[in-house]
């Protein structure tokens, strides 16, 4: 069986996160959300340390429930950096109860976090069919679009690149290589 090449090391975690979840289209408000956190608690590291602590994620930040984690105050942020089972940079803890605020108000505005984001690809996966990881962009055009608007709402850490492995994580790209079992299956999804 042919998987992307990030995930065909045999790194038990990984492999089970590419071949359930990574790609496929996503629009639940909350795991959107969370997805949005965690791309942004990416930015610098791997994504199989996030990976690794993504449970720990979910018990600090109440399951990703965006109106409890825009509710969140100082004092609980703060006994957040003390927690070894979560990155502990304060801008992207904090980063997380900013979000939310701004994730509350797109809610507000645009009726899910779900309709916003996946405005950008007019509600519908893009199907990428790269043949190498080395054709697979960092960002594009589009992720800087995202980027732009996010920042302007006042959300945090959703930098181009960020966006994009957003996307990616969703299911709004499939950029699973064409030779890879899940382009196929992921694909399937959309219809």
């Amino acid at each position: 069986m042919q998987r992307c090449a990030w995930a065909a090391d045999g790194d038990d975690l990984m492999c089970d996160y590419h071949d359930r979840e990574w790609g496929v289209p996503l629009h639940d408000d909350n795991a959107l959300f969370e997805f949005l956190c965690l791309e942004g608690a990416q930015a610098g590291l791997s994504w199989r340390t996030v990976l690794a602590k993504r449970e720990n994620y979910r018990r600090a930040f109440h399951g990703f429930d965006i109106a409890r984690v825009a509710a969140m105050k100082d004092r609980e942020l703060e006994k957040l950096l003390l927690d070894p089972g979560i990155i502990r940079n304060r801008l992207k803890v904090t980063a997380a109860r900013d979000n939310a605020v701004a994730a509350l108000q797109v809610i507000d505005e645009s009726g899910s976090l779900d309709a916003y984001l996946w405005s950008f690809v007019d509600g519908k996966p893009l199907h990428n069919r790269w043949k190498d990881k080395s054709e697979v962009p960092a960002s594009t055009p589009l992720s800087d679009r995202m980027s732009k608007a996010l920042k302007k709402r006042g959300f945090r850490f959703v930098g181009s690149t960020i966006c994009y492995s957003l996307m990616q994580a969703t299911g709004m790209v499939n950029d699973h290589l064409a030779g890879c079992f899940r382009h196929r299956e992921c694909h399937a999804h959309d219809r």
